[in-house]
């Protein structure tokens, strides 16, 4: 027996850290949504117990570093499952690029295996559960739009954002949210990005207080420790893009742009600039394909 799951990649419309937290981690505030940028994840039942990974990516972790591994091993110990699976990840996102790959994947896995083992869990018991993988799992299991608070885990849902497109841009480096957190010095962030406002903007589907309203205080951050990826924000901008912004601790940008003419400019301006460009739609809700 074989599941087929879609795990698609997030982009932060909003990403503010309030305050450093007793437990290491860091209060955050995000409004996040899906794009049609997707990983393909496939579950295997193994009836010998084991638990096997491979990936379409061959720098991919195929073992416990692998969230979705990692996923894995938590139910089946968790619910005393005896029967095991094999994990094929038909990798399309980019990997450590601020878009949630990982994370995605797990939730993928997490549905899946739900699934495929017969468990029965809601999906707010499997958020419960991928929030002991990582902070992004909640989000991604429920998919769609949301603002998470916390570090990550208390989601609540939102109505789709206004339709348009999503160019992604990913310079040829990788991002460690630990190195960018690190360097973070919360007391000293000067504007912060108002999370009501945007939040307003998607209930009433403006696309142009949307774009006004994105913000990510991680950004400056990671364009200070490397400046390709002000390079690129600074060339969606000047192409015409209605709205620019890091996603996640970075290195991938995004551009929103509801005019498709718009579109090819862009990404041909991109393409002679970086490799990794992404075109795509905002998903918006969860999709039907992600075993909800």
């Amino acid at each position: 027996m074989r599941i087929s799951v879609k795990a698609p990649a997030k982009i932060n419309l909003t990403l503010d850290v309030l305050a450093k937290r007793p437990d290491g981690y860091h209060e955050v505030e995000m409004v996040m949504t899906t794009v049609d940028l997707a990983d393909r994840v496939d579950l295997t039942l193994r009836q010998d117990g084991a638990i096997t990974l491979d990936c379409s990516a061959s720098f991919v972790p195929d073992d416990i570093r692998n969230h979705a591994y990692k996923a894995a091993v938590l139910l089946r110990e968790r619910y005393q499952i005896r029967q095991g699976v094999h994990v094929h990840i038909d990798k399309q996102i980019p990997v450590a690029a601020g878009l949630a790959g990982g994370s995605s994947d797990a939730a993928a896995a997490l549905r899946g295996l739900n699934k495929l083992w017969n468990l029965g869990l809601s999906l707010d018991e499997l958020a419960a559960i991928g929030a002991e993988i990582g902070s992004d799992v909640p989000f991604c299991v429920y998919g769609g739009t949301a603002l998470a608070r916390g570090r990550g885990e208390q989601i609540t849902h939102l109505p789709a954002p206004a339709p348009c497109w999503v160019i992604l841009a990913k310079p040829p480096i990788g991002v460690s949210t630990a190195d960018v957190y690190g360097r973070l010095r919360v007391q000293e962030i000067a504007c912060h990005p108002s999370t009501e406002q945007m939040i307003r903007s998607i209930r009433e589907q403006d696309f142009s207080l949307m774009c006004r309203s994105m913000g990510n205080v991680l950004e400056e951050v990671t364009l200070d420790m490397h400046p390709q990826v002000r390079q690129i924000k600074e060339l969606m901008e000047q192409s015409g893009a209605d709205g620019v912004l890091m996603s996640g601790s970075g290195p991938t940008v995004f551009a929103l742009v509801q005019k498709e003419a718009k579109v090819h400019r862009i990404y041909n301006a991109l393409r002679g600039f970086v490799k990794d460009v992404f075109v795509a739609r905002m998903l918006g809700m969860p999709d039907g394909e992600m075993l909800a």
